[in-house]
């Protein structure tokens, strides 16, 4: 029965990726600088909303950031999400690396209906949590505290510079979700995505650390973030 339902869950999961801009197989160097633009598109949303003002204050005292243009999320008792997005790391000059490409997948099984599409930004304030990240396939809120600051909360920077949270998540959502929790979401290093990009084999952390990799296409989403 738990194996059965294993089963269910992963394949669900995966479905859900490839719905979103591709869990599996190689991409198109297409369709990657389209995650990279809707990466640019989904920050620029968040960051012009006013129940998103206080992202900005995040932002300056971040050490990088996950942008997730499309989590794609559906279920019926056993649900899952999924979506493919860019992680940009601060250097130490303060500008912004490349996009490396990661995917997001997650489960849940419980009393839950519905489908829902939105974005998500992680803003991982320190290298504890990128380090983690980066060496493995990162769990939220299993590798590292995660704050959630939904829509309209109007949580100010001021009120949480002094806890010990490592990584902050903003989404904006449509449609309808009811029930369930992706607690425990795997954020996925796709260096796949990193070769159809770069045209060379380059890891997370040689695209966001060591910088060795660099895409002109990309400059528009690397001047945004270096704005804040």
């Amino acid at each position: 029965m738990i194996r059965g339902l294993s089963r269910t869950l992963c394949a669900l999961v995966s479905g859900l990726g490839i719905l979103a801009l591709g869990l599996s197989g190689p991409a198109r160097a297409s369709e990657t600088q389209q995650t990279v633009d809707l990466a640019k598109a989904t920050l620029e949303e968040i960051l012009t909303d006013p129940d998103f003002s206080h992202v900005h204050d995040f932002l300056k005292r971040a050490r990088a950031v996950v942008v997730i243009p499309r989590v794609f999320k559906a279920g019926f008792i056993v649900g899952g999400a999924g979506g493919t997005g860019v992680l940009l790391a601060r250097d130490g000059a303060g500008g912004w690396s490349g996009p490396a490409f990661v995917t997001l997948a997650a489960g849940s099984v419980g009393l839950q209906a519905g489908v829902q599409d939105s974005r998500l930004l992680l803003v991982i304030m320190n290298d504890r949590a990128l380090n983690a990240l980066l060496t493995r396939d990162f769990k939220l809120g299993a590798d590292a505290s995660v704050a959630i600051g939904p829509i309209g909360a109007g949580i100010e920077a001021s009120t949480t510079a002094n806890l010990n949270m490592d990584v902050f998540s903003f989404s904006k959502a449509r449609g309808f979700f009811g029930g369930g929790s992706v607690e425990g979401a795997a954020i996925i290093k796709r260096n796949d995505l990193n070769k159809e990009y770069y045209g060379v084999e380059v890891s997370a952390p040689e695209v966001v650390l060591a910088q060795k990799a660099t895409n002109p296409a990309a400059e528009p989403l690397r001047a945004l973030l270096a704005r804040r």
